[in-house]
């Protein structure tokens, strides 16, 4: 059996008592105010016409097994930029260079899976060449915020010893700074190369792309004695699916479209804790 939950948002009335006509579920079961549960329904499928309606009233769905709780996970791996914060760190770098649009346009790219990663990456940096590390600082204690959710959802994992890391084609500066700030488990990311106190357009030893991500998945995995469907992955772009591709659950959080239809749910108008309407603790 499995559970329909609608989220995102107040559900009205009306797509209430048309998903209980079209369903039949054991019980519908509000969740605080954003969410609705409808338990003990026997397809995975919705129609057309009940899609629809979510569509019109921005809502999200999810059919989750019955039953299945966020203690039923024992890791949780974050991708970065975009997903657990709400920026591309190097887009903001780059804006302190003068280049912005020119180095969004390239992120925006390889996140829709049109450029390969790695190369991508390597042109973006090279764009910083020259620029005074000390933007670092100011890009995170200006500039970066966690995304909707993202504390509430993490003090929950905590609470429920799920382990958490942070997999990330990012960097370093802002990675470890999180990991530490947030009490994550786990981050690994890319290291801009500082030569006297400037970038020089390089990173530090070997990138970390979508492969390395869905590695080092599989290693805290190994790690933990975990099977597959013990981890949860959660990002927004191509450069993740290999990483969700590796979880026994994905969620795409207010992804691209191509990484939407890889993942195993999708988050396009809650907050990162929307995941706890899915799977509460």
């Amino acid at each position: 059996m499995f559970d329909l939950v609608v989220y995102g948002g107040p559900v009205p009335t009306y797509l209430i008592e048309a998903i209980q006509s079209a369903l039949k579920p054991g019980a519908v079961k509000p969740q605080a105010m954003q969410a609705v549960r409808f338990t003990d329904i026997d397809s995975q499928e919705l129609s057309d016409a009940l899609r629809q309606s979510l569509h019109n009233e921005q809502l999200d769905w999810a059919v989750v097994p019955a039953g299945r709780s966020l203690k039923d996970f024992k890791l949780v791996v974050f991708d970065m930029d975009s997903t657990l914060i709400n920026i591309e760190c190097i887009d903001e770098l780059a804006d302190f260079a003068g280049r912005k649009a020119e180095v969004s346009a390239i992120t925006e790219a390889a996140m829709r899976g049109e450029l390969d990663y790695r190369e991508s990456l390597k042109k973006r940096v090279a764009i910083l060449e020259g620029l005074n590390a000390q933007v670092l600082a100011r890009v995170f204690s200006e500039r970066l915020l966690l995304n909707p959710g993202a504390r509430e959802l993490l003090e929950a994992l905590q609470a429920a010893n799920i382990h958490t890391a942070l997999l990330s084609g990012g960097f370093t500066y802002f990675t470890e700074r999180l990991r530490i700030e947030l009490g994550l488990d786990f981050a690994t990311s890319n290291e801009l190369e500082i030569v006297s106190g400037k970038l020089t357009g390089k990173v530090v030893g070997e990138i970390v792309d979508a492969q390395a991500k869905a590695d080092m998945l599989l290693s805290l995995s190994n790690e933990f004695g975990l099977t597959q469907d013990q981890v949860m992955a959660v990002g927004d772009g191509a450069n993740d699916l290999l990483m969700m591709a590796a979880a026994g659950t994905s969620v795409a959080y207010h992804a691209k479209p191509a990484t939407q239809a890889k993942a195993t749910h999708a988050i396009n108008h809650g907050g990162l804790d929307s995941i706890l309407s899915l799977y509460p603790a």
